[in-house]
């Protein structure tokens, strides 16, 4: 069953982006590995790190066929990189045109993913199972179901609430199953989401947000031109960071609901509920720091830039990008402050409400749990 969920749910992913997701002229490039050669740099000018100009290079292909690329050098070291004999390189072919893409970077990408995945099997075995494919699953459905989506010029909002509501649901159920502790987990998920969209809109609209202080707007607003609603795309950006968090938050309340309930099958509805309650404080109380912290790590560079200036706190705190990524921080957190609550409050109406006769509490425990605990 959870399985087969998955697979309908990347899918439908799949057909929505054969739908609207294709190139307009029907034309991919292929793309080679070839090794740098030879490299002349006598067009480079070095200024302090950066570098400006362009590399002329010898590549040969797989085929043992010699291609001369060019490597412009803009000076922008986030997107700059410089070439030695020796690289491998990945380069894209279209009509037949040589174009130098990046480093090959893909065999070190996929050892970094092998040895994740067999840490999760081991440690989680079959819950780890499930976990890989919605993990999976749910990098489907980003790029087959929301990015498509938004550069197609839907609505920011709608869409990825679509999309956050399939995401919560394939990867909460692929873990829970459709049990008590699933259902509750979703549900409280998709409540709080729902005041984190309202929440997203209301301040956004009061602190004069724009979008464009996420990454590359400029040029993604550029080379669509100028049709893409970028203050939607922000709030997009903060509803999908906060679904992680949320969704994170609303399993381990559920989760241990389920494990007192199981325990003490005789517990009053009040008293379950003042257990996952005390619970909730707990969790809420490092997950906000955990969202700080992620947040401030994606931005370091950018809070040692202000430092370094001797702008006060004042200034820092007034300036667009940082009330953006304040904002992100801050809804995120609220996001987690709705959802341990209300999950408690659904799981422990799920979990005390009357059984038919001879129904074993038993019965609820997901089949899974005991391998996980086991594992």
């Amino acid at each position: 069953m959870r399985g087969m969920s998955l697979f309908l749910l990347v899918l439908i992913a799949a057909g929505f982006y054969a739908f609207i997701g294709q190139p307009s002229s029907g034309q991919t490039p292929s793309h080679n590995i070839a090794t740098v050669i030879s490299v002349n740099n006598e067009r480079v000018t070095i200024i302090g790190t950066g570098r400006l100009g362009d590399q002329q290079l010898t590549v040969a292909l797989k085929n043992g066929t010699q291609v001369q690329l060019q490597n412009l050098l803009t000076g922008a070291l986030e997107f700059d990189e410089f070439y030695q004999p020796g690289d491998h390189v990945v380069v894209a072919q279209m009509n037949g045109r040589y174009t130098l893409v990046a480093r090959y970077r893909l065999p070190m990408l996929i050892a970094l993913t092998l040895a994740f995945a067999i840490g999760l099997l081991a440690y989680a075995r079959k819950v780890g199972l499930y976990a890989l494919l919605s993990f999976i699953g749910s990098i489907g459905i980003i790029f087959g179901l929301l990015i498509p989506g938004l550069l197609a010029g839907f609505a920011p909002l709608l869409i990825t609430g679509l999309t956050v509501v399939v995401l919560s649901s394939m990867i909460i159920l692929s873990v829970a199953g459709w049990t008590y502790k699933g259902k509750a987990a979703l549900s409280g998920t998709v409540i709080g989401l729902i005041f984190t969209l309202l929440l997203c809109v209301a301040v956004g609209k009061l602190l004069h947000l724009d979008g464009m202080t996420q990454p590359v707007a400029q040029a993604l607003l550029f080379e669509n031109g100028m049709r893409l609603n970028m203050v939607g795309i922000l709030y997009a950006a903060i509803l999908i960071g906060a679904s992680g968090a949320a969704m994170d938050v609303a399993m381990e309340m559920a989760a241990t609901m389920e494990e007192i309930k199981f325990n003490s099958p005789d517990i009053s509805r009040s008293n379950l509920m003042k257990s996952g309650l005390r619970v909730g404080n707990a969790v809420i109380g490092t997950m906000t720091t955990t969202l700080l912290l992620a947040y401030a790590g994606g931005f370091l560079t950018l809070l040692m830039l202000f430092a370094s200036r001797g702008n006060s706190l004042m200034q820092i705190l007034n300036m667009k990008l940082i009330a953006s990524e304040i904002t992100r921080t801050l809804i995120g957190s609220i996001a987690l402050i709705i959802v341990a609550p209300t999950t408690a409050w659904i799981a422990s109406l799920m979990l005390t409400k009357e059984r038919p006769k001879g129904t074993a509490e038993k019965a609820q425990r997901p089949a899974g749990a005991a391998d996980s605990a086991a594992a």
